[in-house]
């Protein structure tokens, strides 16, 4: 699959949002809507998935083998980082239960003993939980022909959302899986399919759709209004769409950093907390200013995040294909296309 900058733009400015999102709410100037990071990710997850599909034919087996492979081990690292701070003393109030943290491992949403939340050991893991359901959906839905996956994927998730409007499930592991949140990840195959058929909109039309996506999304900070799936779902839906149609139009200006970050956003998204927690601790220990405060964790949050990139994220993903990896490498030069 050919790289696409809208793609990695809008990967890097999510991971963004959720940093500042989890440094705000440590310091108290809490940028709520910045949780909406996830719904960038989960509409731009279904797009490269029914993208790759769609490019590159995989077996069921093998692409769920690769995505667990690309997700897997860094997740794994955080997780393990967590569970031993834990035991150590290092992070005083995270209780552990077995059961969670084997759960955490697997990917299978459990109760946490600090909350009543299904919240793995790592807390930011609970989109990975659905990211697999998702594969594993997708990985099946593999086995059809490539015209019929997007109509049997929608059907699949829209019952499932159906059975949680209707029932109200109150059993905690089946409300999960039926959240309306999964409907961002047919959203994204969807838009693969405008993508690979050329019907994507106008550059002119691709820009007002990410202007209002965004204004959709400030209006919600700034009236500090209750969003969820059903209100950042189309927003995030609009903006991928909007980015797409201004890059396949030749329109959108070549990034090489924002390209990179990105490319570690994953990294970024996992090992921010780590950095944002121990700051927020000493600065207030300090008692620097808020907005100082803030700055700063979100800052070195995006700096950890990078060198888990470097130095583990990307160095194991390319072993793991056979691959040799030179420690560290940032874009200087203009990307080409």
């Amino acid at each position: 699959m050919q790289t696409l900058f809208s793609i990695q733009y809008l990967r890097a400015l999510a991971a963004f949002a959720v940093v500042v999102f989890h440094a705000g709410e440590r310091t108290g100037l809490h940028f709520t809507i910045g949780a909406a990071g996830v719904d960038v990710f989960f509409v731009v997850s279904g797009f490269i998935m029914m993208a790759i599909s769609d490019g590159r034919p995989d077996t069921p087996a093998g692409f769920f083998r690769n995505r667990l492979q690309r997700i897997a081990p860094a997740y794994w690292a955080a997780t393990t980082v967590m569970v031993i701070g834990a035991i150590v003393g290092l992070f005083p109030n995270l209780q552990l239960d077995p059961a969670n943290v084997l759960g955490s491992f697997f990917f299978i949403p459990l109760p946490s003993p600090n909350n009543d939340h299904l919240w793995p050991v790592l807390v930011q893991g609970w989109t990975l939980n659905y990211e697999i359901f998702f594969y594993a959906v997708f990985a099946l839905v593999l086995f059809l022909k490539p015209s019929v996956r997007l109509a049997a994927l929608a059907g699949v998730f829209g019952l499932l959302t159906l059975i949680g409007i209707v029932a109200k499930p109150e059993n905690q592991t089946l409300a999960f899986y039926t959240a309306p949140i999964i409907l961002e990840f047919v959203a994204g195959a969807a838009l693969a399919k405008l993508w690979k058929h050329g019907r994507l909109p106008a550059a002119p039309i691709g820009f007002v759709l990410v202007c209002l996506a965004i204004a959709g999304f400030a209006t919600i900070q700034v009236m500090k209004l209750e969003f969820d799936a059903w209100t950042c779902g189309p927003l995030a839906f609009m903006l991928v769409l909007g980015a797409l149609g201004i890059e396949t139009r030749g329109k959108l200006p070549a990034m090489p950093a924002l390209t990179y970050l990105g490319d570690s956003s994953y990294s970024i998204y996992l090992w921010h907390t780590f950095a944002v927690s121990v700051v927020v601790q000493i600065g207030l220990a300090l008692s620097l200013a808020p907005p100082l405060l803030l700055i700063v964790a979100t800052i070195l949050g995006t700096l950890v995040g990078i060198a888990g990139y470097e130095f583990f994220e990307r160095p194991v993903h390319m072993f793991l294909r056979g691959k040799r990896s030179a420690l560290w490498r940032f874009p200087i030069r203009k990307p080409a296309r």
